[in-house]
């Protein structure tokens, strides 16, 4: 089928229901919401099957919706309206929920359904996270199911209010900062979570402390520490604290409320944030090796062994890795080279495994090209240690999504592993970035030179089926967000105990020795740096307009809308 995908943003999903699409052979374009003159004119010159909208803020105009099926996803099951719908659920504490793939009408979100598929909604979790995970899985299914019964012609859509579905419509209102706010004498730290859960990435939950107003992003519970309500208690890796009326939170990432008239503003790791507005108080460190026997602690790197097999497991906001990131993640790997093991496993979350440098904390910093230059040298060094260990096998486990710089360092590994339904985005070009991270070295070793190529120059997402088939990773997994972590573990421990095991490191140690000596890995971290040091300092690269724009969500003229 002709597909035009129609989003208000080229997010995660998005990406995700384009790979999927083209795995099956439609074609498929894209159109960025907000210029209704040019979906018409894409309509009338695409003459689509269908339009089809993975993610929409805005309404279809009636014009078009009359002349072509448009297919809308719903992050909710059938009966549920509202602009809010995820949000609810995870602030209330819903745990069986759905998608729905309904037809566009007149009326936001009470268009007939083509097709749902239901879902999970894991305690303790944070929308975003569930968003990319479950709620992306049971997106998936439905637009599949939605896609092939339209294409077969003989199938008509379901109205919400009729018999096949036995549920109440209902229509609710934009959840506003006044039913987020976190009453912190009051509410419990169970309380407290489920708002900031349901906030996480957008918006964030409206604040004020510390002599500002700052909207809140991420939460994760504290068993010790305790306090005043609502105050600052203690730093962890740039989180804060806080006391609740039971408990105590930590609370990764805030942004300023933006001033009247003022510049947008953009989430920051917390003490960064608050800079000297931040009271004194202690830097309450997490062990990265945790007693087994100890309590749960929140930590954003940490590391465990079962047997030969070392877990390097670590979770960054939105899968940016700041220079301070990159520096502590490679000082916890070189902690990891010192245990006794023959295999160590890098990631196995259930969210994003890397997105590369942290585009928002080089944005704030007063000089962006220092920092920016900092942080891909420290990326650098963190992939050089995975490239060169030589002693035990290296796995990656990608249990979401990855792009860019982390794409390169899941490479740097010798296995690649990924969970059925991670993205990837091997390439750099939309930020107007040459790239660094060895790609150089690393792209071409695991699909070739010209596929490598292709992949920097179109720019595209895939799925991780596609990149199996083109050799980019190893192995998918098709498994549950949930259940990604177990499995890689498994399959971790077996790899160990293969009687092949020291064969394998034997030949990867005699390998790297024969690359190094065909060309130093030195001299692809040279003549990467070479193009990105000039792209950094620079003023007139475009590299910092699409940065800016990036990180305040503004549409980047520099940067093309979306993939075709």
């Amino acid at each position: 089928m002709r597909i035009l995908l129609l989003a208000s943003a080229f997010n995660s999903l998005s990406q995700r229901v384009h790979a999927e699409l083209r795995d099956l052979r439609h074609t498929v374009e894209v159109r960025l919401a907000g210029d209704d003159a040019a979906l018409r004119e894409d309509v009338r010159r695409l003459e689509p099957d269908c339009v089809l909208a993975p993610m929409l803020r805005s309404a279809i105009p009636r014009d078009v919706w009359s002349a072509v099926p448009c297919l809308v996803v719903h992050p909710g099951p059938p009966g549920d309206r509202g602009p809010s719908s995820l949000d609810r659920a995870v602030q209330e504490g819903v745990s069986e929920w759905g998608v729905t793939v309904l037809q566009a009408e007149e009326e936001m979100d009470a268009g007939p359904v083509w097709a749902w598929a239901p879902c999970r909604l894991v305690p303790g979790l944070g929308k975003g996270d569930l968003y990319r995970n479950e709620v992306s899985d049971a997106a998936v299914r439905a637009v599949l199911l939605a896609v092939e019964r339209l294409a077969s012609g003989d199938y008509a859509p379901r109205p919400q209010h009729g018999p096949d579905w036995r549920v109440a419509v209902r229509t609710r209102p934009f959840l506003r900062q006044e039913e987020r706010r976190i009453d912190w004498a009051g509410h419990s730290t169970e309380e407290v979570l489920r708002r900031l859960h349901a906030a996480d990435s957008q918006p964030g939950v409206l604040d004020a402390f510390c002599g500002g107003e700052w909207y809140l992003h991420g939460g994760h519970p504290e068993p010790g520490l305790r306090g005043r309500p609502g105050d600052v208690l203690a730093t962890r890796d740039g989180a804060v604290c806080r006391a609740t009326s039971d408990g105590a939170v930590w609370i990764p990432e805030l942004r300023r409320r933006r001033a009247p008239g003022g510049p947008e503003t953009f989430r920051l790791p917390a003490v960064t944030a608050l800079g000297p507005l931040l009271p004194r108080v202690p830097e309450f460190s997490a062990p990265l090796m945790p007693a087994e026997d100890g309590r749960p602690e929140w930590a954003d790197v940490h590391y465990r062994e079962e047997g030969p097999v070392g877990f390097l497991q670590f979770s960054f906001p939105g899968g940016a890795m700041s220079t301070e990131q990159c520096r502590r993640l490679l000082s916890a790997y070189r902690f990891a080279l010192g245990r006794p093991t023959s295999v160590v496993v890098l990631g196995g979350g259930r969210d994003f495994f890397s997105n590369g440098i942290h585009l928002n904390v080089i944005e704030a910093a007063p000089d962006p090209a220092g920092e920016s230059w900092a942080n891909i040298t420290a990326m650098d060094d963190l992939v050089a240690e995975v490239l060169t260990t030589t002693d035990r096998l290296v796995v990656a486990a990608l249990g979401g999504n990855a792009a860019a710089g982390g794409v390169m360092l899941a490479l740097a590994a010798d296995e690649v592993w990924c969970r059925r339904g991670a993205v990837l985005n091997p390439h750099y070009r939309l930020m107007g970035l040459y790239g660094s991270e060895y790609w150089t070295y690393s792209l071409p070793r695991r699909v070739g030179a010209a596929e490598a190529e292709r992949l920097t120059a179109q720019a595209l997402p895939l799925s991780s089926a596609t990149a199996q088939r083109i050799g980019l990773v190893d192995r998918v997994l098709p498994c549950g967000p949930q259940e990604f972590g177990p499995a890689a573990a498994r399959l971790a421990g077996l790899l160990a105990a293969s009687p092949t095991a020291q064969q394998r490191i034997a030949a990867k140690k005699a390998a790297r020795e024969h690359d190094e000596l065909a060309r130093p890995l030195a001299a692809y971290r040279e003549e990467e740096l070479a193009v990105m040091r000039q792209q950094f300092f620079s003023p007139e690269e475009p590299y910092h307009a699409l940065r800016s724009a990036f990180v305040r969500k503004r549409p980047a003229t520099a940067r093309s809308a979306a993939p075709r």
